[in-house]
């Protein structure tokens, strides 16, 4: 959190966070799909037609649900764009937020990842350069997507009632969206299909930065100790063990018990990432159990093997 060291986490757990985002972004298209499958063929130029039309009729023939129940607004609603592209603007936002953790990820400080070759460029003077530029762009897209949002908004902003020649600038905005959004996520799949995750860089990440701390805090709540105290406490043991130069894994239970009492042997057992990991039990956690369930639920859903 802050791009500061927080709590261990399983990477499976990290990545199952964007397979979220990205149904409620489906979820949204469905939602603006259901709310645009509405006929508008006779409402005319605003008021309707004489003509005996059968509107129920061509609705089927057509394939639409209903048919507008007010012929004001189905000619001078374009409310189905503007939802439309805020959803494919969220659908940017969350693979910006991806394509931003994978270039922070494979830079030389983190190493936690290693993108394909295919999915990287060189540098127009530095050799040993290996940048990636796909995820890059794709960042850069959601800016275009929500560009392309705020324009259609814009040029409805304040119009009358029914139709305003304003509204020729809806098609443009809409098809590039839907455009970038289709080329965007077909470039993250390939990108996230041949990622190669460095195991030892991962687990070295994890082993800095006292991220038991909050196990260690819970724990005392467990003993029966106000988790205000118990934050104040652990707080203490950490500024006391940077003064020390000892990282947690060198911290013994005779350094805990300096802090509190409460403290006892299975208190030292959590000071790793693995039994930080083993110790959550909570739903949505990144306890392995829940992760293993989360995995199988999504993989029946996708119907991937």
């Amino acid at each position: 959190t802050h791009l500061q060291h927080a709590q261990p986490i399983l990477l499976a757990h990290h990545l199952l966070a964007y397979v979220e985002m990205l149904e409620r972004d489906r979820g949204r298209l469905e939602d603006a799909r259901e709310r645009m499958d509405v006929l508008p063929a006779g409402s005319a130029a605003l008021a309707g037609s004489n003509l005996k039309l059968d509107q129920r009729l061509m609705a089927e023939l057509l394939g639409f649900k209903r048919v507008a129940a007010n012929s004001l607004d189905a000619v001078g609603d374009r409310d189905f764009i503007v939802e439309s592209l805020a959803a494919l603007a969220m659908i940017g936002m969350h693979l910006s937020r991806l394509a931003g953790e994978l270039v922070l990820w494979s830079t030389t400080e983190f190493h936690f990842v290693e993108l394909d070759e295919a999915y990287c460029t060189g540098s127009s003077f530095l050799p040993q350069k290996k940048n990636p530029d796909p995820a890059e762009l794709v960042r850069g897209k959601a800016g275009r997507l929500y560009g392309n949002l705020l324009t259609v908004l814009v040029a409805l902003k304040g119009l009358p009632l029914a139709y305003n020649r304003d509204l020729q600038e809806d098609k443009e905005p809409l098809f590039d969206s839907l455009d970038t959004v289709r080329e965007s996520l077909m470039v993250m799949t390939r990108v996230v299909r041949t990622l190669c995750f460095d195991r030892e860089a991962l687990r070295n990440g994890v082993t800095k930065g006292f991220s038991s701390a909050p196990d260690l805090a819970e724990y005392l709540v467990e003993k029966g100790v106000p988790f205000q105290q118990a934050h104040r406490i652990v707080g203490g043991l950490v500024v006391w063990s940077i003064e020390e130069g000892k990282a947690s894994g060198e911290i013994t239970l005779k350094d805990l018990r300096r802090f509190s009492s409460k403290f006892d042997g299975q208190a030292l057992k959590l000071l790793t990432p693995e039994a930080s990991v083993a110790k959550k039990s909570t739903i949505g956690s990144t306890a392995h159990a829940r992760v293993r369930r989360n995995l199988q639920r999504w993989r029946k859903k996708l119907r991937l093997s």
